[in-house]
């Protein structure tokens, strides 16, 4: 029985890290709404649309609860994700794509998203070596755009 328990917590740790393997995350020079303007900017600036603004903690606000400031940017372009979704409709979960723009407790502001190689690896997708290097590549300038 204490084996089961070592085993089951051992499952457990090793899903929380994986959750984390394919999320990327930049410190940002700026603050919260600083970084989420030049968030918004860049995706404009690359042809991206912005398909929604998701503002949690005003969420949280208008719920009588208080939350640090976090924003999940939801964008995209058909060229970009529907190669994906072709070959893997569960994929359309994970796009369009998302990045999260978030304040810490210590207030240090945060630009995070899940990287396409992680997307692709999550739906077991094949043949789109190249454009997923291309977008991951994209997603880093960005958040990189955004935080300095």
């Amino acid at each position: 029985m204490k084996f089961l328990g070592i085993a089951l917590m051992m499952l457990m740790m090793s899903s929380v890290a994986r959750a984390d393997e394919g999320m990327k995350t930049e410190a940002s020079k700026y603050g919260f709404q600083d970084t989420q303007a030049r968030l918004e900017k860049v995706l404009k600036e690359k042809g991206l649309t912005v398909f929604a603004i998701i503002d949690h903690a005003e969420g949280a606000h208008q719920a009588g609860l208080k939350m640090n400031s976090a924003t999940v940017t939801i964008f995209g372009n058909p060229k970009g994700g529907t190669p994906f979704m072709v070959s893997a409709p569960k994929a359309a979960i994970d796009f369009p794509l998302k990045a999260l723009v978030w304040a810490d407790a210590a207030g240090k502001v945060w630009v995070g998203y899940n990287t396409v190689s992680w997307i692709v690896e999550r739906h077991h997708i094949e043949g789109q070596d190249e454009l997923t290097k291309k977008l991951d590549g994209l997603l880093a300038a960005i958040a990189k755009a955004a935080t300095e």
